[in-house]
């Protein structure tokens, strides 16, 4: 079982694990089991809650073969959006990817 840490002060973001879920396409108790598997850390609000740091999620959706063909994927798209003169779809794709990069 993976060790828990308290939340501390912290100026990272961190995510609930329906915000994981929801860019992982995936339903929040998976992103609970992938931190009992060892594959996410979080840490602890003072009422028990888990909390992931923005940088890990980022870290894993570009190093995750899934995440990193999303993004892949995401940024195809995003060209073809310009290449089609779908600019504010295209500015959509955009802000989801800089959202999983972890820009905001």
């Amino acid at each position: 079982m993976t060790p828990v840490q308290p939340l501390m002060d912290t100026a990272e973001e961190l995510l609930t694990p329906g915000e994981v879920a929801r860019l992982f396409r995936v339903d929040p108790k998976t992103v609970t089991r992938w931190e009992k598997d060892g594959r996410l850390t979080s840490l602890r609000t003072l009422g028990g809650h888990r909390r992931y740091p923005r940088s890990q999620i980022t870290e894993v959706l570009n190093t995750e073969p899934a995440g990193g063909e999303v993004v892949r994927a995401l940024e195809k798209v995003h060209a073809l959006a310009l290449e089609t003169g779908a600019t504010a779809e295209a500015g959509h794709i955009a802000d989801l990817i800089g959202t999983l990069h972890g820009n905001r």
